[in-house]
Parts: structure tokens; sequence; C-alpha cells
């Protein structure tokens, strides 16, 4: 496959996931917020800060606040990581290598990114909050069904899912360390109701509540949910889960292209730290420094991808 094709694809995959996962950590950070009612420019400058993006935010607003946080992460153009930004660069690439997507594919990426032009063409209220990200959910599990669905198993397919992992890796870490590092208020309330409520909220943001529920209603504490969100390899949005199957994605090119490249051995040492982990140990280094660790190394791998398959983001 040449290089301009499975980086149109993977990148394409990638954005969709990002947009996606901007609207899941806005929503964490909402959710907290709920629960605290002082400093709350600090909350928000939490979530724009776990994003990735404050360097770009305090270049355009010299505050923070719910309704600017919100636009910025939403709809902001200037913002490549926004929602809309997101939305429109995945239909780009779409464009890009629409002979390799089915029609049910095509369709769904098109129709995501006409929905949400629409929704997002003003300003969201924090009443209308909830339902914009749930519809900006909803859209992007359409586009992933049409994958599932319609898409040969061959290198067209492990591009687009290595692109989804690389990248849910990424903001799920992004989200475990919006809750731990930043928003908790301090060292005290770790182990109090506020903390155990905020872990549930995390939960409920990476659509993973009612899992947790079925395998350890019980046990509703932040260790226990620190542990199914890092290393439970049955939850499609766990750290290991990411990390599995970018693995196996790469596995397959290997056997396909009969090469193997130095992000195979990255992706490898990658899921070797995280076998040799367990929460105890995480807890005892710091969640934040882990969590640090893991998103420097997997946006090493993204990067190795990109130069070992001769593509540019």
């Amino acid at each position: 496959m040449l290089g301009k094709t499975a980086g149109g694809l993977y990148w394409m995959f990638r954005f969709l996931e990002r947009s996606e996962n901007t609207a899941r950590l806005l929503e964490a950070g909402f959710r907290m917020a709920l629960t605290r009612s002082s400093d709350a420019e600090s909350e928000w400058k939490s979530v724009v800060t776990t994003s990735g993006t404050s360097l770009g935010y305090e270049n355009k607003y010299d505050s923070y606040s719910d309704t600017l946080v919100m636009d910025w992460l939403l709809r902001d153009t200037d913002n490549p990581s926004s929602v809309i930004a997101g939305t429109k660069s995945a239909r780009d690439n779409a464009r890009l290598v629409r002979t390799a997507l089915t029609t049910e594919v095509w369709e769904a990426v098109n129709d995501n990114w006409m929905t949400l032009r629409d929704l997002l063409a003003k300003p969201v209220t924090t009443v209308d909050l909830p339902a914009t990200l749930a519809l900006i959910r909803k859209q992007s599990a359409l586009v992933r069904g049409a994958l599932h669905g319609t898409m040969l198993r061959n290198d067209i397919y492990d591009f687009a899912r290595i692109g989804t992992f690389v990248e849910r890796a990424d903001n799920t870490a992004r989200i475990i360390d919006v809750k731990y590092y930043t928003l908790l208020p301090s060292a005290s309330a770790v182990g109090s109701s506020l903390d155990n409520v905020q872990w549930e909220m995390i939960l409920r943001s990476v659509s993973a509540h009612r899992c947790f529920r079925w395998l350890d209603e019980q046990d509703m504490t932040a260790t226990a949910i620190a542990d199914f969100l890092i290393f439970d390899k049955r939850l499609p949005r766990s750290l290991a889960f990411c990390v599995k199957q970018t693995t196996e994605n790469l596995r397959y090119l290997e056997q396909e292209y009969e090469t193997r490249h130095p992000c195979h051995d990255l992706a490898d040492k990658l899921g070797r730290q995280l076998k040799t982990l367990d929460i105890n140990t995480v807890f005892d280094h710091g969640l934040h420094e882990m969590i640090t660790e893991f998103i420097r190394d997997n946006n090493a791998l993204g990067a190795q991808i990109e130069r070992d398959f001769r593509f540019i983001g």
C-alpha cells in the first residue's frame, strides 16, 4: 500500500477517535465540576491542560470559564484537537482514501461531518452539553459500526484500527489523569466519598460504568477502578486493551508485508511494560507519573509507525 493511502487511513481514524475522546474528556471535566463549587476557573483550566492544548488556548483567551472551554474543545477551528476540527480532518482524509473505503464507511464519515457541523454551528450551553456530547459519541459509533460491518480484514483495516487504538490509548490516559492529578482537591481527599464519586464519573465518561458494576459492583474504589481502566483487557478503552490491539494489528501488517519494523518492537515493549506493573505498584510510584510516562511512550510509538510506513500526519 502507498504511504499516502496508509497515512490517510491511519489519520482518518485517529482524528475520528480524537474527536470522540475530546468530547469524553470534556464530559469528565464537566461531571466533576458539578461536584465542586469553588475555584471553577482552575477546574476548567485543568481540562484544557489535560487535553494538551493549553498553549493555543492561552494565546487566544486570558481566562478560563465553562463557556470558553466548551467552545474551545467543541467548535473552535483554531484548536486542531477540537471536535469540529477533528471531524473535518477525518472527512478530508476519508476523501483522500475514498477508493479504499466501502460506500457505507464513506457515507458514515461524511454524515458524521455534516451532522456535527450543523450541531456545532452555534455555541453550546451547559444545559445542552450532555445531549451534544451524547450525539457526538453516537455519530462516532456509527462510523465504527460501518467499518466493522463492511470492510475486509486486510491492511486497510489494520491501518484504520492502529490509528484508532493509538489515539484511544492516549485519550483514556488523559481522562484518567484529569481526574487524579489535576481535579482531585488535595491528597487528603484520596479514598473519600468525593474521590470515589469522581472515579465513578470517570467510568461513565469512558462508557465503562455498567461493565465495572457487572464485574466488581462491591468495590467502587479508586484502586479497583484505576486497575480496571489501566489493566483489564476485556474493557475496550483500557490502556492494556488498546496496546494489545495496536500490537495485534501491527503483527498482521508484519505478516502481510513480511517485514518487521522498529514500531513492532516499540509496541511489544509497551505491552511488556504494562505486564510488569500492577495497580499497587502504580499507586506507590505515582499514578500521574505512570500515566505521563505511558502517554510519552504511546506518542513515540505513533511517531515510529509514521516513520516506518512512510507517511506524515
